[in-house]
């Protein structure tokens, strides 16, 4: 039995028409009847290095008897021109995360998925400095490739949650990650579940975008400082 936690994530892969681009992780989110497809923006367009890819390919398990059963689908990300996913832009300017509605249609038969909910991002006690948390992903494309399920790498809440770092909508977490990461949920365990969050017991804190680094470091003497940019995952009631 594959735990909840696991299947609410994908690995994504970009494509420009067959030629495939880059790979980042994505997560189910469900709102309202609908289920979107959620990752960091810049995973589907990034204007800055020219990344602008047309498809995404993203999978789920079909087969409750049979781990290794996977179903890839297929997305286009621009209708009559138009991108398809939701982005917004807070109180510190844009936000990197997009929201992708997707179709009913689209799910197999014997579709195996977990998704967050309004539910999940609910805070029921205070999250402190220093609060493990946990970043479900894809680094680097790394994952049990037998199985196709995600890995998760620990880390700790490393700025004071609720406040936006230096003014922009994130915050910060201390844990080691890499390139494919992108797009990642950043979850607490939840203690005492109610029956609406009990078949996905964790809270949704944020969405892993990228490592952050003083420009004036010095890449010979000073060590990266292994911090990450986490959005505040409340966005999604407005992207969605």
């Amino acid at each position: 039995m594959i735990e909840s936690l696991l299947l609410s994530t994908t690995p994504i892969a970009t494509f420009y028409g067959y030629q495939r681009l880059t790979g980042a992780t994505g997560f189910f989110f469900e709102r309202n009847g609908c289920c979107y497809l959620v990752t960091s923006q810049h995973v589907l367009l990034d204007e800055a290095s020219g990344h602008r890819p047309d498809r995404i390919e993203f999978e789920v398990h079909v087969d409750d008897n049979n781990v290794a059963a996977v179903h890839v689908i297929s997305l286009w990300l621009y209708r009559d021109g138009v991108s398809v996913w939701h982005a917004g832009d807070d109180a510190g300017g844009a936000v990197d995360m997009a929201a992708i509605p997707l179709d009913p249609a689209c799910w197999p038969p014997g579709c195996q998925r977990a998704a967050f909910g309004p539910q999940h991002l609910v805070q029921s006690a205070p999250i402190e400095v220093g609060a493990s948390v946990l970043i479900v992903g894809y680094p680097l494309g790394f994952h049990d490739t037998l199985h196709h399920l995600p890995i998760v790498r620990q880390g700790v809440v490393a700025s004071s949650f609720g406040l936006r770092f230096q003014g922009v909508g994130y915050f910060l977490t201390d844990a080691r990650t890499h390139r494919g990461a992108s797009g990642a949920p950043v979850v607490m365990r939840i203690a005492h579940p109610t029956p609406a969050q009990a078949a996905l017991p964790w809270q949704l804190l944020g969405i892993h975008s990228s490592r952050l680094d003083m420009g004036g470091r010095d890449r010979v003497e000073d060590e990266a400082l292994g911090l990450n940019c986490a959005w505040y995952a409340d966005m999604l009631t407005v992207i969605t």
